[in-house]
């Protein structure tokens, strides 16, 4: 089989506008229906919330998802079925919440029925997309592939939001399921088109003997025996939930603790991105520059990221003893900025691990992780508002309250950063051998007539 690493800039993009597709139907039916099922239908909270929770649990199917790709060898045929199934269930779930004006009941179920395969979908297109990253990216581009990867499904929420929210005005049921059925069939035009011809037909080339096709469980078990696999399942699971564990209590903090209004602690919200993007873009910077030491400098990155983001926690914590003279805006920006740091670094280390270990599991390891993510995501904005519940039982004020819960989350930071330093070290010096320098892939690809 021929080298993997020969995935030219412009391929990368493309790749990439298959997240931004994927971006945009998730915003559609993971935030525009949730408002419209509250806001405009007048139902609970709860129900939007346990649809949200239901597409998380689903991508528990993961691993499963990656076996399947690996078995059959290509990433392809999932990609694009995969996309394929989250654009019709978009499409299902905005017809289940026009049905909940009339029948509550009937439109809950269409609607579970829909983000049930918006879960699946998403898994399938999302792990099968990362592994065919993994696998024609050279090395010392992978963190700055992630980041772009990452900037184009940011892209999709931001421009699918506006112009969808442009298009939705005045809103009428039909607006929704009108919107929401051309965001799906654009978003599958855009992958057909974009996955063509990226993934090399030789990739499929060696067929796979019945023998080198193991029960979806033995493999499973074969891959959690290696040490690596294990290790940075477990780190995801602990830095994914202590990330998410201030989704929902960081607002209502600045308005209890620091008496910010509903705008300034939106705005805040903005802040902290902002400090993400700036997070992810050093992170590729560092990594694209310094390619001899990118397993190295990954591991620095996501280690580094993940004590940060304890540390700048902690001080979120204390500042609210001194709310008239604490900076909350840097506070928070320094928040996003570590935690940007360690979250794409984190999904570069992905990539670069899931080649690690026996051959021909690319898609389990990744399926394993996506789902330790999806886990993660789901129970750790759940249990911030539960824990800040339970400590307000006992707790009166409410800057000791909310800042016993941001300890708590700097604690699985500092256990997260702990896991991650044994990261790699054991791939390190053969990648590192074995990457070329930035010089000789461009000669390489120069010699080849790629692009």
């Amino acid at each position: 089989m021929t080298t993997l690493t020969t995935l030219s800039w412009l391929g990368i993009a493309r790749l990439g506008l298959i997240q931004t597709a994927l971006g945009a139907i998730i915003v559609l039916t993971t935030s525009t229906l949730n408002r419209v099922m509250v806001v405009e239908m007048a139902l609970p909270a709860m129900l939007p919330g346990f649809l949200v929770a239901v597409h998380h649990f689903v991508q528990l199917a993961r691993p499963r998802i990656g076996y399947g790709s690996d078995v059959g060898g290509r990433r392809t045929p999932w990609i694009l079925g995969g996309m394929a199934l989250l654009a019709v269930s978009g499409v299902v779930a905005a017809f289940g919440t026009v049905l909940m004006a009339s029948s509550v009941i009937t439109g809950s179920i269409v609607s579970f029925i829909g983000f049930f395969g918006i879960g699946l979908g998403s898994g399938a297109t999302g792990t099968s997309l990362l592994v065919l990253l993994a696998k024609v990216v050279a090395p010392e581009r992978k963190p700055a592939a992630a980041t772009l990867v990452w900037f184009m499904m940011i892209a999709g929420f931001a421009v699918t939001a506006g112009i969808a929210g442009h298009y939705l005005d005045p809103f009428s049921p039909s607006r929704l399921l009108a919107v929401t059925a051309t965001v799906s069939a654009l978003a599958m035009i855009v992958t057909v088109v974009a996955i063509r011809n990226v993934e090399p037909a030789n990739y499929a080339a060696q067929p796979v003997t019945n023998s080198e096709k193991p029960a979806f469980s033995v493999a499973l078990k074969k891959i959690w025996q290696e040490r690596q696999a294990r290790q940075f399942t477990m780190f995801v699971f602990f830095s994914m939930l202590a990330y998410s564990f201030q989704d929902l209590i960081l607002e209502p903090y600045a308005g209890l603790v620091f008496g910010l209004s509903p705008g300034a602690s939106t705005q805040l919200a903005g802040t902290q991105h902002a400090g993400v993007l700036v997070g992810m873009i050093a992170v590729a910077a560092s990594g694209s520059l310094l390619s001899k030491h990118g397993v190295r400098l990954l591991r620095a990155w996501t280690v580094g990221g993940c004590i940060a983001s304890g540390m700048v926690l902690l001080a979120l914590a204390s500042g609210g003893l001194n709310p008239e003279t604490w900076h909350l805006s840097g506070n928070v920006f320094l928040l996003g900025f570590a935690n940007g740091a360690f979250a794409i670094a984190a999904i570069a280390t992905m990539m670069t691990l899931a080649s690690a270990g026996e051959s021909g599991r690319e898609g389990l390891r990744m399926g394993l992780w996506g789902a330790a993510q999806a886990i993660a995501f789901a129970l750790g904005g759940f249990l911030g508002t539960v824990a800040v519940d339970v400590c307000q039982i006992w707790i009166e004020v409410p800057a000791h309250a909310y800042g016993l819960v941001f300890s708590l989350e700097a604690l699985m930071f500092l256990v997260a950063a702990w896991l991650g330093l044994g990261i790699g070290k054991n791939e390190q010096q053969d990648v590192e051998k074995s990457t070329p320098s930035f010089g000789e892939i461009a000669m390489q690809e120069v010699m080849a007539g790629r692009n």
